[in-house]
């Protein structure tokens, strides 16, 4: 990613932007979601199980959350993983791959910290 195209910087519609647009596109149709992230950190958190993981994240519908576990298994995210027990017992593992998104959460939890005071201090 070019450092020449960035917030406030750069030519409009040059390749560099244009790059950065996209990319940023990208992660963010890959991310979008109300649910996305928490799931991700629940898991980050050490909970595997689809009950676990629901409860975690606080009122996400079931098939919501199935949607939601299929869509990050299908982008790398995750790893679904059946148990040989009976019942069945299914659990859900992330992958090296997601720990790339551990600088992202990182920034997200900053700003959203910011925010919040910022917020919080004009109200008061």
């Amino acid at each position: 990613m070019s450092s020449t195209c960035t917030f406030g910087e750069g030519i409009p519609n040059s390749p560099e932007c244009i790059r950065h647009q996209q990319a940023i596109q990208d992660a963010l149709y890959v991310l979008s979601g109300k649910w996305k992230l928490p799931i991700l950190l629940a898991l980050a958190q050490g909970h595997t199980r689809f009950g676990e993981i629901g409860k975690a994240v606080g009122a996400i519908a079931p098939k919501v959350l199935s949607q939601e576990l299929k869509v990050l298994e299908q982008n790398g995210f995750l790893t679904r993983v059946v148990h040989d027990t009976f019942p069945v017992q299914v659990s859900y593992q992330p992958t090296a791959y997601s720990q790339t998104l551990h600088p992202v959460l990182e920034a997200l939890s900053d700003w959203g910290t910011q925010h919040r005071a910022r917020v919080m201090q004009q109200v008061l």
